[in-house]
């Protein structure tokens, strides 16, 4: 195991560049074994796989479903495939073409799907393996697939196409049959044009030789397959969408694109038997209907026959309950509702405390919804995998709504757990007219834009596109406030001159609160009436972009709102969205960022304790020298041109420049090459963009990160004090040292201090290790229920990471771990020495970095603009993983993603989807065992002479020996250049191990026959071997009888 010496140390403040692997400067003498660093992490641990898919299948365009199997399945128009069993059995699969799957059909219980593609493409899937495969394709190279038919218990398949030809598919070996029916021949002399593509196939229920075969432009052909002509035609003006057969087989109803159904007498073609408009208009006068939407799809059921009915809608699944009065839906399993309102953000918690999920689950089962029917989930295939993890996860989602959800993520599986309603808090307007002036998004002002939450505290914190932070604490009572205590704040920039122009800058100004709680006093704000809204020129000034309700607010159990605090009007321009988000249960404070500077505020005290720009954190040394800019009056658009936008690009506005480049380049390509020029300071690297749209924002820092934590921030501490570490988007690094009194009665009374120092470093994510190289965890306070009383409220003490003292030959003994978008860095506390640095990437940049514990140690992951996932040790920095997993083409990816630890990440892969994937080789290990079965061996139930399988599946009194119409012999060889046949993945054996229903069942009979034939012919030989020697030995016995009958024992 190789061994790093922390006292190896680089001078990282005066190196410019450094080499693309960990480097260190020349080992110091005087080093000791207890100053070595064993380091457990390696690249072997690590290994890059997709795991699970959540949410509704996005932009989905195909369903079928397997009765005996009880398994859905859903294609999309990605091509994707999505397969659903009980709750918790789930499976995604990707057809490679990515051509959208306009038909399923299931091989019944027999463990097989056909999938038809836009691409004019069959697939055969094996669902008898945890993750299913293709066994076999089909490509049709001349004719376009428009519809797909697969007769119950039958190897044979009907494809329609765009010609309106029918073309039959042997399932089992995926070849063409020579029997073809032409259109031509189909319809006759009965129309005088082309009849349009196939848009139905079905057998009669009664006759398997008959075929029901419905044209586009109206017209249904019932053809007989043996005498391979029609037997009856039957016409309609108005174009069909989906054709039913009644059960006896003597009747069938079509639905056309006028709103109609028509029925049909199958011995009565010359007109319909009825015709219904049952969505359209009844004239009273007798006339006919006035037409209506096109009726998509009909199904001809008796009573009885059916018991649910299932309903793809485009952004939702319903299963209806058509057993019970009143057609009550089942409640669906599946977290089918992550969409239900745009995802904005979402964070990852893997291993966090195991009484969190019960805690959330129950709050949230009091906010389940009823009127379910009573009755089970009737998609109850499939089988739960034996593995599992163990450790718990939680996935937090925040919508644009203001709504929040709390999901258990543990073992693979996704249940909602709580869901929170933040724009509660908030006055909403009626109408449009209503909407007041002040918000700064056209559309959704409540979303959600950042998450912080503690699940050792459970206190969460939220901030909102209209510049709002909301802190949540989490209860069990319920509770009423009267009056919500809020916070404004306000801030007059460095770089904003004075309106006189005197050349004094204005200095940073806090206005907190607009009430007061009971046991502190917070300072007089400006008056919030609406004559002091507007400054003297007529420009909104001291007025939040949202209105807090006025009425007393009723909390339930769960997340109750602690605090609330929003940013405000200045001299007519709007506050800029916060960029970044950090909360602390220890010290009690929350802090936040956006591109003005930063602000600390004491939830416990309702107090604000630092509102101040960053360029004020620096003072007179300002590494970035920046120039005033013009005064704020002198800005001609007004705030309603420049400022109101729609909620997702308001998302857009906290992403740093180098991601603004991104979305240039890969969105607006016509906005012209960008260029890349480099700024170093002696620190960091970022790309710089030459781009016009980010000129004016280059000159702006924003604040991009915090991290709560005890450190040594200053080279004389030789104890840990509390402190807050800023980073900034232009690559700096501060440290802000908080004075927090340590007991809970001295926190109400005492106040908070700060100070300053500087300190370089990264901006995307900071740590802290001890001097073994463990990481250190965040400071936090456990949790207790805050509406106790307070002689039962027992408070637990504030826990800190302990550090060992420091001593002369070793003075430091803590590191700091910095990541930036270009580079990452170990920093020595409290010499702030840099002793490990490693390039993370020259070409593009880091979009998401986290510091991650695994089961075998700590190590930083990125996820980085050109699609790479990155880990690295630590404390060494060595890269252990580099896989080019996903490259970003959307910048829901780059929001979204996130690293948690134990090896797990995520994405919103679609706006209704989340793709879990893991970079463990032990999960990736385990998860075969994971993955639940989709096929579980069940007999196929005999059809009965009337009912469910009779009607569902097509089978009649007369059979059809199909094999003597399609097989070679009687039909020939079909046209090569027809349809080309590719072998899928699975191959033959996954074919073998595929079948073992009626598809391949007389290939596999006529095996077992030989095979058995084989048996009883050697047995017969044996038999007779057997016979012929107990012959012989019969002979030879009585011969030897013979001889010694006569004789005494004592001639023997």
């Amino acid at each position: 195991m190789k061994k790093f010496n922390i006292r190896k140390v680089l001078d990282g403040l005066t190196a410019a560049s450094s080499s693309s692997a960990a480097s260190a400067a020349s080992p110091q003498s005087g080093n000791r074994e207890n100053d070595m660093i064993q380091e457990t992490l390696q690249s072997e641990h690590f290994q890059l796989c997709k795991t699970v898919r959540h949410g509704f299948p996005y932009q989905p365009s195909s369903m079928a479903f397997d009765p005996v199997q009880k398994i859905l399945a859903i294609g999309t128009q990605s091509g994707a495939l999505r397969l659903f069993g009980r709750a918790g059995v789930e499976c995604y699969c990707q057809h490679e073409s990515g051509s959208a799957v306009i038909q399923l059909e299931f091989l019944v219980n027999e463990g097989a799907l056909v999938s038809a593609l836009a691409d004019d493409s069959i697939h055969l899937w094996n669902l008898r393996q945890k993750l299913p495969s293709i066994l076999h394709s089909l490509k049709f190279n001349r004719e376009r697939i428009t519809f797909c038919h697969l007769p119950f218990q039958s190897k044979w398949l009907y494809v329609g196409t765009e010609r309106g030809n029918i073309h039959i598919v042997n399932v089992e070996s995926f070849t063409l049959s020579g029997y073809v029916i032409m259109w031509n021949k189909a319809i006759e002399l009965s129309s005088k044009t082309h009849p349009g593509p196939v848009v139905h196939i079905s057998d009669n229920p009664m006759d398997e030789g008959k075929l029901l075969i419905g044209f586009e432009c109206g017209i249904v052909v019932l053809w007989d397959l043996k005498s391979k002509k029609a037997d009856y035609r039957y016409n309609y003006d108005e174009a069909i969408h989906s054709v039913a057969w009644h059960h006896e087989g003597k009747q069938f109803v079509c639905s056309h694109s006028d709103g109609t159904l028509t029925t049909w007498n199958i011995r009565a073609p010359a007109k319909p038997a009825q015709i219904i408009t049952p969505h359209g208009k009844q004239p009273k006068d007798g006339k006919k209907p006035e037409p209506c939407k096109p009726i998509l799809k009909v199904e001809y059921k008796t009573t009885r026959e059916p018991y649910a009915v299932v309903v793809l809608l485009e952004k939702d699944l319903v299963v209806t309950d058509l057993a019970q009065i009143g057609y009550p839906i089942f409640e669906n399993p599946y977290p089918l509702s992550i969409h239900e309102s745009p995802v904005t953000c979402c964070e990852y918690f893997a291993d966090c405390p195991a009484e969190v999920i019960p805690a959330l689950y129950s709050v949230g089962s009091r906010q389940k919804r009823q009127g379910f029917s009573k009755k089970e989930w009737p998609i109850s295939g499939g089988n739960w995998g034996q593995g599992t993890l163990s450790f718990s996860e939680i996935i937090i989602t925040g919508h644009a709504d203001g709504s929040i959800k709390f999901w258990d993520a543990s073992a693979l599986m996704l249940q909602v757990l709580y869901k929170l309603k933040t724009a509660k808090v908030f006055e909403k307007p009626r109408g449009k007219e209503e909407k007041s002036s002040t918000e700064i998004v056209d559309e959704d002002p409540f979303a959600i834009q950042i998450l912080s939450w503690c699940p050792e505290s459970r206190v969460l914190c939220v901030a909102g596109v209209s510049a709002h932070v909301i802190v949540y604490r989490f209860s069990k009572q319920e509770v009423t406030t009267e009056v919500l205590l809020e916070v404004r704040m306000q801030c007059e920039l460095n770089e904003v001159e004075s309106p006189e122009g005197g050349g004094e800058q204005a200095s940073a100004v806090s206005t907190p609160g607009t009430s007061s709680s009971p046991q502190t006093s917070l300072p007089q704000s400006h008056p919030s009436t609406s004559s002091s809204n507007n400054s003297s020129d007529g420009l909104r000034d001291n007025v939040p972009c949202l209105k807090v309700r006025s009425s007393p607010l009723k909390q339930s159990p769960g997340y109750q709102v602690e605090l609330l605090i929003q940013l405000v009007w200045v001299s007519g321009e709007p506050p800029q969205q916060i960029t970044s988000l950090a909360v602390n249960s220890a010290y009690g404070l929350v802090a936040f960022g956006n591109g003005n500077g930063l602000a600390v505020v004491d939830y416990l005290q309702k107090t604000l304790l630092l509102n101040v720009s960053t360029a004020e954190l620096y003072g007179s040394t300002d590494p970035h020298h920046r120039q005033p800019h013009s005064p704020r009056k002198t800005r001609q658009p007004s705030a309603d041109t420049l400022h109101k936008k729609s909620c997702m690009s308001g998302l857009s506005n906290f992403y740093s420049e180098s991601m603004k480049k991104l979305r240039s380049s890969y969105l607006s390509k016509s906005h012209g090459t960008h260029q890349r020029s480099y700024a170093r300071d002696n620190s960091f690297s970022r790309s710089r963009s030459s781009s016009v749209t980010s000129i004016d924002r280059e000159s702006r820092e924003v604040i991009s990160s915090f991290y709560f934590c005890d450190s040594l921030s200053k080279k004389s501490e030789t104890v840990a004090v509390p402190s807050l570490w800023v980073g900034t988007s232009l690559g700096s690094m501060l440290a802000i040292a908080l004075t927090v009194p340590s007991t809970p009665e001295q926190r109400m009374q005492q106040p908070v201090g700060i100070s300053f120092l500087r300190l370089k470093g990264g901006i995307l994510r900071m740590a802290q290790l001890d001097a073994s190289g463990t990481l250190l965890p965040h400071v936090y306070e456990s949790w207790f229920e805050p509406n106790a009383p307070e002689e039962e409220r027992e408070r637990p003490r504030r826990r800190r990471p302990t550090s060992p003292p420091s001593s002369q030959e070793n003075p430091d003994c803590q590191y700091a771990v910095v990541c930036s978008e270009k580079q990452a860095k170990v920093v020595a506390m409290p010499s702030q020495n840099c002793v490990y640095e490693h390039n993370i990437t020259e070409t593009s940049f880091v979009l998401r970095a986290d510091v991650v514990t695994m089961t075998a140690g700590v190590g930083i992951a990125c996820f980085c603009a050109n699609g790479h996932i990155m880990t690295l040790s630590l404390p060494s920095l060595r890269p252990l993983l580099d896989m080019n997993y996903l490259p970003l083409t959307d910048m829901r990816i780059a929001r979204t993603f996130c690293f948690s630890n134990q090896g797990q990440a995520l994405y919103l892969t679609s706006p209704t989807e989340i793709q879990r994937i893991t970079y463990s080789q032990e999960t990736c290990d385990n998860l075969q065992e994971m993955f639940g079965e989709l096929f579980t061996p069940v007999e196929t139930p005999e059809a009965p002479n009337r009912g469910f399988f009779k009607g569902l599946f097509g089978g009649g009194a007369q059979s059809l020996d199909r094999e003597d119409l399609f097989g070679e012999v009687a039909a020939g060889k079909a046209s090569r250049s027809l349809a080309q046949h590719i072998p899928g993945p699975g191959g033959m054996e996954g074919m073998k191990g595929a079948a073992s229903g009626v598809v391949g069942e007389l290939a596999r009979a006529r095996i077992a026959l030989d095979e058995r034939g084989q048996k009883l012919s050697e047995l017969e030989e044996r038999t007779a071997a057997m016979m012929g020697s107990a012959d012989s030995f019969s002979k030879h016995a009585h011969d030897i009888m013979l001889k010694y009958k006569d004789k005494k024992w004592y001639q023997l």
